[in-house]
């Protein structure tokens, strides 16, 4: 039998920001495919790929789009005056152990 498909997938939720795509299809002993995802940076990386018998699995990564990641945020550090409470230790009681 000659092995034939087409698959495509794809999520777009807002709330979580997860969106990604894939799509593959098959036509004998040969696949080609591509899926994109949205990168937490704000690109898509989008990956297309080949499969045969003759030449294996190859795949070609690309980015697009911007890359932008937020400025750094400086935290002050706080330093309380109030007093540090203090511990104490606790002493094992070695009379228990069994040998």
């Amino acid at each position: 039998s000659h092995p034939k498909y087409t698959f495509n997938y794809g999520v777009h939720d807002p709330h979580t920001g997860d969106v990604k795509t894939q799509h593959e299809f098959r036509d004998g002993d040969v696949v080609h495919g591509s899926y994109s995802v949205n990168e937490p940076d704000g690109s898509v990386r989008i990956v297309e790929y080949t499969a045969d018998d003759h030449n294996g699995f190859n795949a070609v990564v690309k980015k697009v789009g911007p890359s932008s990641h937020p400025a750094p945020v400086h935290v002050a550090k706080y330093v309380s005056a109030a007093a540090v409470p203090e511990y104490y230790g606790y002493e094992f009681d070695k009379h228990h152990i069994e040998a």
